[in-house]
């Protein structure tokens, strides 16, 4: 049994609709600016995101050619490390924002060839413990790839109303890692910016927190608000894979935080592509800042 102070759980979302087919670029990766990039030739190739969420379905035309590799932390499948398969929909969803396959068919990510770890925190009951959190995190800083590659992002839209030291360190690691750590602030919004609504990980200073938007560039009823929100981006009736092979419009800080890591990869191509060396955290934070419209009180992604 997982206390309640321990409890992590899903970025409350809504499944809205779902398609057998789609349309290939969602509106909320062409409002991102992710398709200027492409013609640019910035896909964020290579780059590592490591998700850290529900799992996903494994074998998703959309997805697989981006799945690296994946480990599961819950005690789903009698707890087999090796079967990340999502039974929420969650996390396949976060995926396909992050990093869905431009093949001519199904739905494109923001950064199409971006490369995707898989770390399954939250069981099919939708609600996990700190301790998985905190394992898949240190799973993600450690964890190299066949040629040497590392976790360059790590995205979570998860999270619980407790503060946790041994959270707090293990994220801390991350960025000392130079690992961009992005989180979704949460949906328990009140759709007034003067007033403070916030969870862990996302309410962490060291992390970008990312709230919702919707298409006109609003503030998404839903959507926390707080002192320590980095930026805001899409988060309304977001397209983008799901298990079963198929596509849903979802809504919620959840959708809003794997556009920002879809954008983190972009930057990091663009960044490093006349380099041998890698750009910091530091500098890809000051670049995500720089690569936004501000309206009014809001700081709004645009890759630029």
């Amino acid at each position: 049994m997982i206390k309640e102070s321990e409890r992590i759980a899903l970025v409350p979302n809504s499944i809205e609709s779902i398609y057998e087919k789609s349309e290939e670029i969602p509106p909320s990766v062409k409002m991102v600016g992710a398709t200027d990039y492409w013609q640019q030739g910035f896909t964020g190739r290579n780059v590592i995101v490591a998700v850290i969420d529900t799992g996903c379905q494994m074998d998703h035309p959309d997805l697989k050619s981006n799945i690296i590799a994946g480990k599961n932390f819950t005690p789903d499948d009698e707890g087999d490390i090796d079967n990340y398969q999502d039974y929420v929909f969650h996390g396949t969803h976060v995926a396909g924002i992050i990093a869905g396959t431009l093949n001519d068919e199904g739905i494109v990510g923001v950064a199409p060839d971006a490369k995707l770890l898989i770390l399954k925190a939250i069981p099919k009951t939708g609600q996990g413990s700190y301790d998985y959190l905190i394992k898949a995190i240190n799973y993600a800083v450690s964890w190299r790839g066949a040629a040497g590659q590392r976790v360059r992002i790590i995205t979570m839209s998860l999270g619980g109303s407790n503060d946790s030291v041994e959270l707090h360190e293990a994220i801390k690691r991350a960025i000392q890692a130079n690992i961009l750590v992005v989180c979704a602030a949460g949906n328990s919004g009140d759709n007034d910016l003067e007033t403070d609504e916030f969870m862990y990980p996302g309410y962490y200073q060291e992390v970008v927190q990312v709230g919702a938007v919707d298409s006109d560039c609003l503030l998404a009823p839903f959507s926390n608000t707080n002192d320590q929100i980095d930026i805001y981006a899409p988060g309304v009736s977001i397209l983008s894979t799901i298990p079963k092979s198929r596509y849903a419009e979802m809504s919620g800080t959840s959708m809003s935080a794997p556009h920002v890591a879809g954008a983190a990869a972009l930057l990091i191509s663009k960044l490093e592509q006349f380099t041998s060396s890698e750009i910091t955290e530091a500098e890809l934070f000051t670049a995500l800042s720089h690569n936004t419209n501000d309206l009014g009180k809001l700081k709004i992604l645009k890759l630029k």
